[in-house]
């Protein structure tokens, strides 16, 4: 690191004033300094100030190698920043970094937040529903968002879940001379935003309050979902997912999705998934159900039939076959998936249940028969109404 070509450089509202004298000598030295307008004009870049490719591609700055380049970012580059894409590409000899307190922290500072208890999210191209799950009462989040019209579908999408009378702290160009702090309720935001708007950049500090919260657990309610009634219903979807036993960063195949109720609650749990689903329609519910969650990134819908529709996909910790299965995709997945992959199959049929019940004699594993019955009205008094028995086959290649 005695001589890298590049330095990323943390530039807040505030401007070169508030850049510790290596982080501005690295400035006056640079051949080539990469941002944003914004960013450009805070660091007087002049004609050496070279705006960032939209859409975002760090290639332009890559392909400046041998020459000295600064890349500014807001606060902490790598807090949601530029510097995570950059550093995947280089060396570490190749780059240093001078950062400053990022949005995050000066907000924290300015309401005198605990950041450890703090959601903090950067939505600048991000969906907004990926705050659905940190939606609690009384939680306190606080997210970057692109520009000031953000802030007011923000507040719209609050007020259309519920959480209407949450408290809003709009922050506007935070730790400048510009800098302008509003709090509204989410549902009286609209209007006030209408007259004035937010000007970017800007952060919004939020209190959750009125609304129903996510449960954090897998076996949340059918009503969460979008569906035709071909779902796993939420007991035995919870009995799934802890089969399945997600893990943060790895990746399920979920054959014959339906709803795609469970590839959703495995990335609620910090995985990703790609949901195989042979009918239109269910696709596209599958496709809703992650965007109701805002786990569009994580969450990958292939219209089409197993085995045929599982080639070329990345290859998954986990597989689980909610219908569908027979002895041809068992002998097909054992020859995509890797070693030590585990599996996970639903049967509600005879036929299938008979084909676990075999493979369960020749390679072991864990068998199970679920019976589940809920109460029911029975004329003026109650019984039970048994669901279908549920057969579970659980094994590891």
């Amino acid at each position: 690191m005695a001589d890298p070509w590049l330095t990323l450089v943390g530039l807040n509202e505030d401007g070169l004033d508030g850049l510790v004298p290596a982080a501005r000598q690295a400035l006056d030295q640079a051949q080539v300094i990469v941002g944003g307008p914004r960013h450009l004009a805070l660091a007087q870049a002049g004609e050496r100030g070279r705006p960032w490719p939209v859409p975002f591609d760090v290639a332009p700055v890559l392909a400046l190698r041998g020459q000295r380049v600064v890349v500014l970012a807001s606060g902490d580059p790598f807090w949601f920043g530029a510097g995570g894409s950059l550093a995947a590409h280089l060396a570490p000899h190749e780059w240093r970094c001078h950062a400053q307190p990022s949005t995050f922290s000066l907000v924290a500072a300015r309401l005198g937040w605990r950041l450890e208890a703090t959601d903090c999210l950067g939505l600048h191209a991000s969906p907004i529903e990926q705050l659905l799950p940190r939606l609690v009462p009384g939680g306190q989040c606080i997210v970057l968002l692109r520009d000031g019209m953000a802030v007011a579908e923000l507040a719209a999408w609050l007020v259309q879940e519920g959480w209407g009378a949450s408290a809003l702290w709009v922050m506007e160009s935070v730790g400048g001379p510009r800098e302008r702090c509003r709090t509204l309720r989410a549902a009286e935001a609209g209007a006030v935003l209408a007259a004035d708007p937010a000007r970017a950049p800007v952060a919004v500090a939020l209190q959750a309050m009125g609304g129903p919260a996510l449960p954090q657990v897998p076996g949340r309610d059918d009503a969460w979902y979008a569906h035709d009634g071909q779902i796993t219903k939420a007991p035995a979807r919870a009995l799934t997912l802890a089969a399945l036993a997600p893990r943060r960063g790895e990746r399920l195949w979920d054959i014959g999705g339906g709803s795609g109720s469970v590839a959703v609650e495995w990335c609620l749990a910090g995985g990703l998934a790609t949901s195989v689903e042979q009918h239109a329609a269910r696709a596209d519910n599958i496709r809703r159900n992650a965007l109701r969650f805002g786990l569009q990134p994580a969450l990958q819908v292939v219209q089409g039939l197993a085995p045929e529709a599982l080639q070329g996909l990345a290859p998954p910790q986990a597989v689980f076959v909610g219908g569908g299965f027979d002895a041809a995709l068992f002998a097909a997945l054992g020859a995509l998936v890797p070693a030590g992959c585990r599996l996970v199959v639903n049967a509600v049929t005879l036929e299938t249940e008979a084909l676990l019940a075999q493979l369960h004699a020749q390679h072991g594993g864990q068998l199970l028969r679920l019976e589940l019955s809920s109460a029911e009205p029975l004329g003026r008094m109650r019984s039970w109404k048994a669901a279908r028995p549920l057969v579970q086959w659980s094994w590891r290649w």
